[in-house]
């Protein structure tokens, strides 16, 4: 019989078959037949098998009911014959496997006659197909004729077995984890079998179950080995569950503290076994044991506790130099006077003393004088109040005095002179004439509403004004102050805002050559685009901002967007020599300075820094000296703003080299109407020629101050009389239109600064 290809074995559009093979068939009548392949569909539908069966010399396949239904198939579904479209479904990590097992089972091989794979169900899961089959019948040359055999879904099995292998798992990590070592032991034979964790923790190698038993007794300490086994002896008699802790010692010599938990169980076999669980519980015994210990100890020593308890809260309470009351004393005081000051209607004054110069004598004679000073303090403080007053050290240099009575402001204002007056009296130290003195804030208030907390925090800003005013005085608290104290922190917590939001933004005012009004440059000056109150000048937020520390960071954002309006400009065909930026004390001393201006690679000559004449810059340190050499290497001129109402000498100016002098506009107000203003501008103007330096003139108002400016021989002018500041986007057209030049401009300007604008 012609060879047949095996891969196409599987599948046919024929759904009948051969009869299944049986020798006796041709005695049986055909009732019995019917009844007998009934009997068998009935076994086979019963038990979950899929009889398949490829008669390959008829060309005939059939596939049961079952076969189809376990594959998501309807029963009365022809199946698809096509082996490759077949071979698809099967799961790409079983694909070669099977193709080899069907070439192998074809052939007969005994090994692959049973095989399990995964083919994708019509509903699109996976399922396990465990494939029983075989060759019947070979044609005359040996080929494979007719295989028959039964598929079965047995994907609920190996999803158990998964399921138990995925717990086996868990409880293997468990046991590493947690080190515990699990034996078993069988009671009737004497056999104990361990893992290899339980014979890690007896320090025990190759052990056989038979003699684990004896070696584990030997492996007892001596001294718990009776109580060990005598306990295990009645565990046994009894039944019971055996629950223990004792100690071992190893082969190789180490005690160990083990503790053991075991249980009862009768196997399938009916023969009754222990099992059970060791761990090592050495360190956990040592730290219980050396808790005990701790607590016997702390127990021994309670009576001495309980007698040193009120030297303990004297220390917690007060201050170890001064020996005066500390912060949380004053907190607690606060409490007790404010609810009697509510209870009788007295007031409660306070009073917050800081001492002035202190730090001074701290750093020049050292600590040691300054404990003397504030223990001087203490004593002045304790001698000038009454015995029901309170005195606290809160920290550092400061105090706080309790007053609780029906006062009048003149009596506080009285003593907190007469504390300022002792203060300021000099003290002896070491050969030394020690001088110092000290600012008093004071807050008083009465009433159910006393708020003693409240009542601090106005002392505290009552001092701040007094330090500010001159030390060596004192202030009552004002509601004003407070008021001013909260809008500054308000208008802080806006800058950081106005920070984040961008709303930091340039405006331009352009300077104009003096002999030809020609377009010389451009200053940029920061202004808030506040989103309540519109437009701000730096006026209104320059001082917070310095103190926030945030004048650096507007002076980088402004140097940023500058750079950015003068390339839009020069797209437009509008080219402005120079453009000059301010810039702070404190961002000139930032020694990153030179590295960020680096990375905006700014084209020499087109910026310029304009630093204020008030930055000292007779005493500029090392760090601004650098960064000043590192501008000049990057082609960033310098600038001398408000020259002439500060402190800069000659030998700062020949020091620092800058490319221009900005005067200062109160120099230049007055030129139309004083003889002497003209001789000292010109002085400057003359000064700045010598030095080969550029003059500009700020508060250019009028038109008598170009003319003027120009007889006498600046360089520079910037002012409204030509242009006022005004934002990027206006900058083009106005430079277009060109209306300074004009009559016409001139009169505008004229008509702008009669009505006041700016």
């Amino acid at each position: 019989m012609k060879q047949v290809n095996p891969d196409k074995l599987v599948g046919s559009k024929t759904k009948s078959g051969a009869e299944p093979y049986d020798g006796n068939a041709a005695t049986l009548s055909g009732a019995d037949l019917s009844e007998r392949e009934s009997r068998w569909n009935y076994a086979l539908v019963g038990s979950g098998l899929g009889v398949w069966d490829h008669n390959l010399r008829l060309g005939k396949r059939y596939y049961s009911d079952t076969w189809k239904i376990m594959r998501g198939m309807a029963p009365d579904e022809e199946a698809d014959g096509d082996y490759d479209a077949w071979i698809e479904l099967i799961h790409p990590d079983d694909r070669d496997f099977v193709v080899k097992a069907i070439e192998r089972q074809n052939a007969g091989d005994p090994g692959y006659q049973i095989f399990e794979y995964r083919e994708r169900h019509r509903n699109g899961h996976w399922i396990w197909i465990e494939c029983r089959g075989a060759c019947v019948e070979w044609d005359e040359d040996g080929a494979p004729a007719r295989l028959v055999g039964t598929d079965t879904d047995i994907t609920e099995r190996k999803e158990a077995a998964e399921r138990l292998a995925h717990v086996s798992r868990r409880l293997d990590l468990a046991l590493d984890i947690s080190d515990i070592g699990v034996f078993e032991a069988d009671i009737e034979n004497g056999t104990v079998d361990w893992d290899d964790r339980l014979l890690a923790i007896y320090g025990m190698t190759d052990t056989s179950p038979a003699n684990t038993s004896s070696t584990w007794e030997a492996s007892l300490h001596p001294d718990d080995r009776d109580r060990v086994l005598a306990t295990l002896e009645e565990s046994v008699a009894t039944n019971t569950d055996f629950q223990h802790e004792f100690r071992i010692i190893r082969q190789d010599g180490i005690e160990r503290v083990i503790r053991a938990k075991a249980a009862f169980f009768v196997d399938s076999d009916g023969r009754r076994k222990l099992i059970g669980a060791n761990w090592d519980v050495t360190a956990e015994v040592r730290l219980n044991n050396e808790l005990q210990r701790a607590k016997d100890l702390a127990e021994a020593r309670n009576k001495e506790l309980e007698s040193a308890k009120e030297n303990i809260e004297h220390l917690a309470l007060h201050d170890y130099l001064t020996g005066l009351p500390n912060r949380r004393y004053l907190d607690r005081k606060l409490d007790e006077c404010s609810a009697e000051c509510r209870r009788t209607g007295l007031s409660l004054a306070i009073l917050h003393i800081d001492l002035d110069r202190f730090k001074q004598i701290n750093d020049t004679l050292g600590h040691r004088a300054g404990d003397a000073m504030l223990k001087h303090a203490a004593q002045v403080l304790r001698g000038s109040v009454r015995s029901t007053d309170f005195v606290a050290r809160i920290g550092g240099d400061e105090f706080v005095v309790l007053c609780t009575l029906d006062v009048t402001p003149r009596k506080i204002s009285n003593l907190a002179e007469r504390i300022i007056r002792e203060l300021c009296k000099p003290i002896r130290y070491e050969g030394h004439d020690c001088r110092f003195g000290g600012s008093i804030g004071i807050a008083t208030d009465s009433g159910p509403a006393l708020d003693a907390k409240q009542l601090l925090l106005n002392a505290d800003i009552a001092l701040y004004r007094a330090k500010s005013g001159g030390r060596n005085r004192h202030e009552f608290f004002s509601t004003d102050e407070r008021r001013r104290i909260i809008a500054s922190k308000r208008l802080a917590d806006e800058i950081l805002l106005g920070l984040e939001r961008g709303e930091f933004i340039p405006f331009y005012q352009l300077q104009f050559d003096a002999q030809t009004l020609d377009v010389a440059g451009v200053e940029t000056l920061a202004r808030w685009q506040h989103r309540e109150h519109g437009l701000l000048a730096p006026d209104r937020f320059l001082t917070i901002a310095e103190d926030l520390d945030a004048v650096s960071t507007i002076d980088g954002l402004i140097l940023d967007q500058a750079l950015v309006d003068r390339a839009r400009w020069e797209k437009e065909g509008l080219f402005i020599p120079k453009i000059a930026v301010n810039v702070s004390a404190r961002r000139l001393g930032d020694p990153n300075l030179a590295k960020k201006l680096r990375s905006l690679k700014i084209e020499p000559g087109s910026i310029s820094f304009e630093l204020l004449e008030s930055i000292s810059l007779d005493d500029c340190d090392d760090a601004v000296i650098g960064n000043l050499r590192q501008l000049r290497r990057l082609g960033i001129d310098i600038e001398i703003d408000d020259f002439g109402t500060g402190h800069a000498s000659i030998v700062s100016l020949l020091k620092l080299s800058p490319k221009t002098l900005k005067i200062d506009r109160e120099l230049i107000r007055m030129l139309p109407h004083s003889a002497e203003q003209r001789k000292l501008v010109r002085s400057i103007i003359d000064i700045g020629r010598s030095l080969n330096i550029l003059v500009t003139a700020e508060g250019v108002e009028t038109m008598d101050h170009v003319r003027i400016l120009g007889d006498l021989g600046c360089d520079m002018l910037q002012g409204y009389a030509l242009a006022r500041p005004m934002p990027a986007l206006q900058i083009p057209p106005f430079v277009r239109a060109a209306s300074w030049r004009s009559a016409e401009g001139r009169s505008l300007q004229h008509d702008l600064r009669k009505s006041g604008a700016r």
